[in-house]
């Protein structure tokens, strides 16, 4: 989304992983701005931040003179509650939007869209349910289960994808996502003690 920001609004586009890096990068993504902005042409900098909540407070509030002044737009991911886990100040000067997790009928379009280009081999219904079922609501967990079952159907010649070869080929992992079974009734027990 950061990216199809920047080159909606023809911005220079920096990413950094507050995993891998530290004020070193930001220092670095503070220069390339003032670079793009010095130029003949001026350019706007997108910077996003992956992972923002590993970056520490002194790290992320390397960010807040930069975002004050208008130097750049600041974009951050994170998996946790931003609430808890974001910098106040950095947070008083953004908006939070909650990407939610996709629904099973937006996930059959993406099993269908890799059949109609012939990425990923027919499915029986309950065979799609169960994929879309596994993917709990994430599509990069679903493209990575179809490219890995696409390679796994093609070297063993699967025309078809059905329940006991989705069974055969995840697993035990197949049967933790079946919302309706004991990892399911399980984990809610554990969460409820």
């Amino acid at each position: 989304l950061a990216r199809l920001m920047a080159t909606a609004f023809d911005a220079q586009f920096i990413t950094i992983s507050a995993v891998l890096g530290g004020v070193k990068d930001i220092r670095e993504a503070v220069e390339q701005a003032q670079a793009a902005q010095a130029g003949l042409v001026p350019v706007r900098t997108l910077v996003f931040v992956d992972e923002v909540h590993r970056f520490n407070k002194s790290q992320q509030d390397a960010f807040l003179p930069h975002v004050e002044s208008g130097l750049f737009t600041f974009i951050g991911a994170t998996t946790e509650n931003p609430s808890f886990e974001v910098n106040a100040a950095l947070l008083s000067r953004a908006a939070v939007y909650v990407l939610r997790t996709l629904e099973p009928d937006d996930l059959k379009q993406i099993v269908a869209r890799a059949q109609s280009v012939k990425a990923f081999p027919a499915t029986e219904n309950d065979a799609s349910d169960l994929l879309v079922a596994y993917a709990d609501g994430d599509a990069r967990r679903l493209l990575n289960t179809l490219e890995t079952l696409a390679v796994a159907a093609r070297s063993e010649q699967v025309e078809r994808v059905t329940v006991p070869w989705l069974q055969r080929m995840l697993g035990e992992r197949l049967r933790q996502f079946d919302k309706g079974g004991d990892a399911f009734y399980d984990t809610i027990s554990a969460l409820h003690k």
